[in-house]
């Protein structure tokens, strides 16, 4: 095989200026051959012999020896050792040319060496997206959808370039969405879906394709996939359910997408997703009460849903994981009941409703994501509301864990938000009774830190609290 390999490398040269397609393609078929046997070793020789350079003059559409000549590129491009000498013969540009070309072997061949020479390159890939790439690929997708080889090349493709920020503008620009999804409604095989679906994870977090995609029909595929694998306790359907589910919340991280699912409070996905809370599964909950706090970012959304009895549902979900229960799903709850909390109409419907008692229940949480949320919701709730101030200020378990969580040092967030929860406990309540409870426990020391604050919200924040101190003739406090 070593002196046929040889043979085949000598005649490749000599042939490739003055030969017939047959001579060629024999040489050809006798490299594949050898690097079928022994990849890394025929690449070797291959990069030894400078049959690249020759390769680059010879990727011709009008050429039969096209294809092979892209496979014997995509071959030894497998190797890591290869891509830079690919590059270096200027192999991408005629590469990216062939692209054009109608022969579906050609363009198959073509964009798995494109693939294995740019492979693991940021460099390399933004090199094809700005050599225009991403528009012709999506064209062959649509083209040649019923060739499920090219399918899957086309798919790996956008997989790896869907990762570059630069990637989505181009893509935005092309109906990948609509092609994307009209692909994904035909596949069954759960490999197929599971390969569109690592496309659409990168590519759902630009907001002007998260609207194609909704448009496209997407959503109406996710909650079909949610309804056929929301019982099931195979592997498939389990993973296939969190994909869907999870995808599901990143499209509603868009304005207008997740505008356009709500259609008011009265649209029928965003009345299907609400029922996610409602399930035994725990991811299905996690989904349910994270697109819920993702509706809830403008007043109006918060008012309709608040008035429409949202809150006692999510209530209801955290009582179900008081007891050592699902901690995303805790913090997920959370997430939802604070952004409900921050329109002014709100606050006292959800503290008639009892959300301060549910969140207090979660005082005793160790797990920071859970403590920061709980205090930003405690925080959003007694904004101008004195007598919850009062009462929570008064709450001396609460007002201990305060002071605790104030110097949890490897937690910032945890830190700000009990600090921002001290001072706006004195703030709103403006109670004598409040300051002592805060004296008491220590509290004074981290409101004069936070005075100090990097941030100029929490330094306003904190010099109005003490301020309130010096105010209601307790002083004394301030200056021992």
């Amino acid at each position: 095989m070593a002196d046929n390999l040889s043979d085949a490398l000598k005649k490749l040269k000599i042939t490739a200026v003055d030969s017939t397609a047959d001579s060629l393609e024999g040489c050809l078929d006798c490299l594949l051959q050898a690097l079928a046997q022994n990849n890394t070793e025929t690449s070797e020789k291959i990069q030894k012999s400078g049959i690249l350079q020759v390769f680059a003059s010879l990727l011709t559409p009008q050429s039969s020896c096209t294809a092979k000549i892209a496979n014997v590129i995509a071959e030894v491009a497998k190797n890591e050792f290869m891509r830079n000498p690919c590059v270096d013969a200027g192999l991408i540009p005629p590469l990216v040319q062939l692209l054009n070309c109608k022969d579906q072997d050609v363009l198959l061949q073509t964009g798995r060496a494109l693939g294995n020479i740019c492979y693991d390159s940021h460099t390399l890939q933004s090199q094809l997206i700005n050599m225009g790439v991403i528009p012709t690929l999506v064209k062959l997708l649509g083209i040649h959808c019923q060739n499920s080889a090219l399918t899957e090349m086309c798919l790996v493709a956008f997989g790896n370039l869907a990762e570059l920020e630069s990637s989505k503008e181009q893509f935005a620009y092309t109906n990948i969405a609509e092609e994307l999804v009209k692909l994904f409604k035909k596949q069954i095989e759960h490999d197929k879906k599971e390969m569109i679906f690592e496309v659409l994870a990168p590519l759902a977090e630009n907001d002007i394709i998260k609207l194609q995609l909704v448009e496209a029909g997407l959503v109406e595929c996710l909650l079909e996939i949610v309804q056929k694998t929301v019982d099931s306790d195979k592997e498939d359907d389990i993973a296939e359910l969190k994909t869907a589910s999870d995808l599901m919340v990143l499209l509603l991280l868009g304005d207008e997408s997740m505008q356009k699912l709500f259609e008011g409070g009265k649209g029928s996905v965003f009345q299907r997703v609400l029922l996610w809370i409602l399930s035994n599964s725990h991811q299905l909950q996690l989904a349910g009460a994270l697109a819920i706090a993702n509706f809830a970012r403008n007043d109006g959304n918060c008012i309709h849903m608040v008035d429409n009895g949202i809150v006692q549902k999510l209530m209801d979900l955290l009582d179900r994981h008081v007891e050592d229960g699902n901690v995303t799903v805790q913090h997920a709850a959370l997430s939802a009941l604070r952004n409900l909390a921050i329109p002014v109409v709100n606050k006292a419907k959800m503290l008639s409703a009892g959300v301060a008692e549910a969140v207090l229940k979660f005082l005793r949480s160790e797990m920071p994501p859970v403590q920061f949320k709980l205090l930003g919701t405690l925080r959003m709730l007694i904004d101008a509301q004195a007598e919850a101030a009062e009462q929570l200020g008064k709450n001396v378990k609460l007002v201990e864990r305060l002071v605790e969580w104030c110097e949890a040092k490897d937690h910032a967030g945890v830190m700000g938000e009990s600090n921002r929860l001290l001072s706006a406990l004195i703030r709103h309540s403006k109670s004598k009774d409040v300051i002592r409870t805060i004296v008491q426990s220590g509290g004074i020391k981290h409101l004069v830190t936070m005075a100090t604050s990097e941030h100029v919200i929490m330094q306003n924040e904190a010099l109005v609290a003490l301020a309130l101190i010096a105010a209601l003739e307790l002083g004394k406090y301030l200056y021992g």
